[in-house]
């Protein structure tokens, strides 16, 4: 008898398709041919994708029903996120291997880069104050920090202020910077002018001495503890997986956290992000609202550091202006927008090389934008 009415509650699930799971599908599709086709991103959006198509099976509603009736016990995937997301082991884990990844050598070699990874989160606080006309104000600070372009940040912060769209959120944010190839070079076009865009910024290579990488980690630990105590967590693993690799003695163990560490988490957070993608909540006004106030956020961080860029020519003589587009890369998403940047400068002129000082900007975004997620928390909590 038990049989025949598990398989009478799959049955009728099976019947009763909604529209909204439809809608599902294709979205988990679309994502999919993004990681396969044009191969953005594919370690999470492959994994989001397939996950958005399993959430929304007519199965999925019998398992919950079933789970409710006690004959079922919580699902794997919900085990998942309590274990990774909602302990913030995965956000932090994953820190290390993205710290492994980071070379700071460009940075290092051009201190003055640091400033545009600070102008690229305008985003975020243009977006605190939007998002606060429709959500209560911790609500608001969570959705805001999507614009950081960091999906771990923003998972803890949304964590620590007891945000109730954290799915939202986490969807949002990891979306957006799979698609930072398609949302940035539109705007970085619409800010700029042929003639900006031609701008060459000669490189020259600035011998960093190992014990000056070796300090790097270690003395933005201690400042950011003391400007942002609430981003010592995040800074502090970020900057212990760079010290794994830049001191010289750990190459096995960087290797492993770049790669196989790296990976590994990085699959996890995407079932997991998944699971937030069931239609009934994906589809809510709330949702949609906070997806598009998440792209208002990147769209405004990618103007903004493009703008502050442009503003500090007028004052630059002849000979030293900047390209402006290098400011669009002090978003979080390392090294895509470092790149973008790159190409578009060689779309333009195939002779301007600007991969180092985006790449600059580019890390010195990550540091920016894990220390504006400390500084939302200092304000809310």
């Amino acid at each position: 008898m038990d049989f025949l009415k598990n398989f009478e509650i799959l049955y009728e699930n099976f019947f009763a398709l909604d529209w909204r799971m439809l809608v599902m599908w294709a979205i988990g599709g679309l994502l999919i041919y993004l990681a396969i086709k044009k191969e953005m991103e594919p370690t999470l959006l492959l994994p989001m994708g397939f996950g958005a198509i399993l959430v929304n099976l007519p199965f999925s509603g019998a398992i919950t029903q079933m789970a409710e009736n006690g004959e079922l016990e919580v699902g794997a995937l919900d085990v998942l996120f309590g274990a990774g997301i909602a302990n913030e082991l995965f956000p932090l884990i994953l820190f290390i291997g993205i710290g492994a990844m980071i070379d700071f050598g460009p940075l290092l070699s051009n201190p003055k880069l640091m400033i545009f990874g600070a102008a690229a989160q305008f985003g975020i606080f243009f977006t605190l104050c939007l998002a606060s006309i429709f959500f209560p104000i911790n609500d608001a600070a969570s959705i805001a920090i999507i614009g950081a372009a960091d999906g771990p940040t923003s998972i803890v912060v949304a964590n620590k202020l007891n945000s109730e769209y954290l799915g939202a959120i986490m969807v949002a944010a990891y979306s957006y910077m799979a698609l930072v190839p398609i949302i940035q070079p539109p705007f970085i076009k619409l800010c700029t002018t042929k003639k900006e865009r031609l701008i060459r910024m000669p490189y020259s290579q600035t011998e960093v001495t190992k014990l000056t990488r070796i300090l790097f980690p270690i003395i933005i630990t201690v400042v950011a503890g003391l400007v942002a105590p609430a981003s010592v967590s995040l800074v502090g693993f970020l900057m212990f997986g760079n010290l794994i690799r830049e001191c010289g003695v750990l190459n096995s163990l960087s290797e492993t956290a770049q790669k196989v560490l790296a990976n590994l988490i990085t699959i996890f957070l995407g079932i997991t992000i998944a699971t937030k993608m069931h239609y009934e909540s994906f589809l809510a006004p709330n949702t949609l609202l906070i997806l598009g106030l998440g792209l208002v956020a990147f769209i405004f961080d990618t103007v903004g550091g493009v703008m502050f860029a442009k503003i500090l020519n007028i004052f630059l003589p002849k000979g030293k202006k900047i390209n402006p587009m290098i400011g669009a890369a002090g978003i979080s998403a390392f090294p895509m927008s470092g790149r973008i940047v790159h190409k578009m400068g060689l779309a333009e002129d195939p002779q301007n090389f600007l991969l180092m000082h985006s790449i600059g900007v580019n890390v010195s975004g990550q540091i920016a934008s894990v220390i504006a997620g400390g500084l939302i928390l200092n304000f809310f909590m």
